[in-house]
């Protein structure tokens, strides 16, 4: 198998400090795929035998209730890591991994993982601190279904995907991957019908503008005063 070039990596954040020996070690054993939208690069308690870094596009991480109940539990954006089943002690995967838009994955083999994180102890720091990251998103995300009204979790969950995924437009920052209502319902734990309504309702106040698989924030302060529950007067 060819080594894939360096230049894959140059560019990302978690790798920025790295020499070019430490790249081409990571790369080492790695392969690229093509994942079309819509496809699962693995499904949730599938054996996992391989771990993953998104080169580019959109994937949506998808878990699904012993009711049947699917739950999307956070969008990972490039040059982030995934599917690192491994680092955490897991035989299998605990939700599945489905393309928001065509992407490009590098995947390494199970194997790797040992000798990788031995000789390149940086792409070990950013695997535990991506895990340690998304942990700390997932209480955030207990205490806010706990804790918050509905309008203030649809607010902050907004607010959160402009942050890691936000393009700026003439009209204000849009969530840089198609996403629906019901996308945003299944984040926040409610129904379709709650977020349409709330939706159209910080249309009309010009919060937000919404399109087909499409939203952009025009007002960021005026949807985190509804976030923080601090509206204006």
């Amino acid at each position: 198998m060819p080594v894939l070039d360096r230049s894959l990596l140059t560019g990302l954040p978690a790798f920025a400090r790295l020499s070019a020996e430490d790249l081409d070690q990571i790369l080492k054993g790695a392969r690229s795929s093509r994942v079309p939208k819509d496809s699962e690069v693995f499904s949730q308690d599938e054996e996992a035998q391989s771990f993953h870094l998104l080169l580019s596009g959109h994937i949506r991480v998808v878990r699904t209730t012993p009711e049947g109940h699917q739950i999307i539990a956070r969008y990972i954006n490039e040059g982030e890591l995934f599917g690192i089943a491994i680092a955490m002690g897991r035989m299998t995967y605990p939700a599945s991994a489905v393309a928001a838009v065509d992407c490009v994955v590098l995947s390494w083999p199970n194997g790797a993982w040992p000798d990788l994180v031995a000789r390149v102890p940086a792409f070990a720091t950013a695997a535990y601190q991506t895990i340690g990251t998304r942990l700390e998103e997932t209480q955030k995300q207990v205490m806010a279904m706990a804790t918050e009204q509905v309008e203030q979790r649809i607010a902050r969950t907004v607010l959160r995907l402009v942050q890691q995924s936000g393009r700026k437009t003439p009209e204000g920052i849009e969530i840089d991957f198609p996403i629906t209502r019901q996308d945003i319902a299944e984040m926040t734990g409610t129904t379709l019908h709650t977020v349409s309504r709330l939706l159209s309702a910080w249309e009309a106040q010009g919060l937000v503008r919404g399109g087909r698989q499409k939203v952009t924030v025009t007002d960021p302060h005026g949807l985190m005063l509804i976030a923080e529950n601090r509206r204006r007067g």
